[in-house]
């Protein structure tokens, strides 16, 4: 129960966070700022546990490969997008 007390709690918290950040600033920079920090975490959570998992349980040169071709996929997206 303290756990989901605690995790349902982080969301309120969040939530005002949010609302008092955006009040107050630039919207445009808070929101580079909280996309640039949310793909920072993605990035740390597949370097750090995702891809000696990956290299774990499979071949090595797969699990590189496959980050390599997601970071040229998601290059290439930003150049078509933009």
């Amino acid at each position: 129960f303290l756990i989901a007390l605690l995790s349902g709690l982080s969301e309120v918290v969040g939530a005002l966070l949010g609302i008092l950040l955006f009040s107050v600033g630039n919207l445009e920079l808070m929101l580079g700022f909280v996309l640039a920090s949310t793909a920072g975490v993605m990035v740390y959570i597949s370097f750090d546990e995702l891809l000696p998992t990956a290299e774990r349980y499979g071949e090595h040169h797969l699990s590189i490969y496959g980050v390599l071709a997601g970071m040229g996929v998601m290059a290439l997206s930003l150049l078509f997008l933009a």
